[in-house]
Order: C-alpha cells, then sequence, then structure tokens
C-alpha cells in the first residue's frame, strides 16, 4: 500500500512539474513572437521612410 502512494504521489509531482515546465515554455514562445512582430513591424516603417524619403 505504501509503494502504491509513493507512485501516486510520483506522478502527482511529475505531473505538477511538468505543468510549470509546459507553462514557462509556451510564455518563452510567446514572447518570441510578440518581440519578432514588433521587429518584423519596425523594419517595415523603416523600410516604409526609406523608400519615401528617396522619392521626395
Amino acid at each position: 500500500m505504501g509503494r502504491i502512494l509513493l507512485i501516486v504521489a510520483a506522478v502527482v509531482l511529475a505531473f505538477f512539474l511538468l505543468g510549470s515546465l509546459l507553462g514557462f515554455v509556451v510564455g518563452l514562445i510567446k514572447w518570441a513572437l510578440i518581440l519578432g512582430l514588433i521587429a518584423v513591424a519596425a523594419g517595415f516603417v523603416v523600410k516604409l521612410f526609406r523608400s519615401s524619403s528617396l522619392r521626395g
């Protein structure tokens, strides 16, 4: 009985750790996407202003 409870406790702890790790990874991916989107938008704006200054 004690061994079964120990295994159940280990599985529950593993799920808690996996959930925390998964949340951390998803958070990193989210911030990487946000920063990438900001970089692409900034590059587009710079290219837009650079091309418009050459015309005028």
